[in-house]
């Protein structure tokens, strides 16, 4: 009986450390493998001339999960890769859309950009035009950090939320809960939310 009883507990001892080990060491590894895939580059794109420092691609798009369930694209019409920062891709005609917990879908576009393959970082420059539904901000330079839960807007931005217009040198936007943080003439700043 006692011999039962201890192979009864070595069994459930093992079916206990399995778990464990499926649990917090492998299914894991299978989402972040599933995370890479879908972060993956789209096949659409062409390679249309390499030199010894420099790749260039036409119509390219990276697609990828941001929060680890938000979708997002980076799209360019031309792009190109240094073999010194394979992880940076130059963008011209930079188009990002991000899909929002709330159903929302931002569209942030401009002439021309940066990219970060590893960290998602986007860095938007030149006739920068931001939208969100109801929102549209302009300007020269707009980044776009995913390790950031706001957006930095700067050089002449302009905010426009159906009737209301708002003029700034910098703008901190925070997509999700619509809050601001207006800065004008040497970091005096005010707090707002549009709602």
């Amino acid at each position: 009986m006692k011999k039962k009883q201890q192979r009864i507990q070595l069994v459930l001892i093992s079916i206990g450390l399995l778990l464990f080990v499926l649990t917090y060491l492998y299914y894991p590894n299978i989402v972040k493998d599933k995370l890479l895939k879908d972060q993956s580059v789209n096949k659409g794109f062409e390679a249309v001339g390499t030199e010894d420092h420099i790749t260039v691609f036409e119509d390219i798009e990276y697609r990828g999960l941001y929060d680890i369930d938000k979708p997002f694209k980076v799209k360019s019409e031309t792009a190109y890769i240094l073999n010194e920062e394979p992880d940076i891709v130059y963008m011209s005609s930079m188009h990002v859309t991000l899909y929002l917990s709330d159903g929302r879908i931002v569209n942030i576009t401009s002439d021309k950009g940066r990219y970060n393959k590893i960290t998602y970082d986007c860095f938007f420059e030149q006739n920068v035009k931001a939208t969100d539904e109801n929102t549209i901000i302009l300007a020269e330079n707009l980044d776009l950090l995913a390790t950031e839960n706001f957006v930095e807007i700067y050089n002449d931005v302009s905010l426009e939320y159906n009737t209301n217009y708002l003029l700034a040198d910098k703008i901190n936007y925070n997509f999700e809960t619509k809050h601001f943080k207006v800065s004008m003439f040497d970091d005096k700043s005010v707090k707002m939310k549009v709602i």
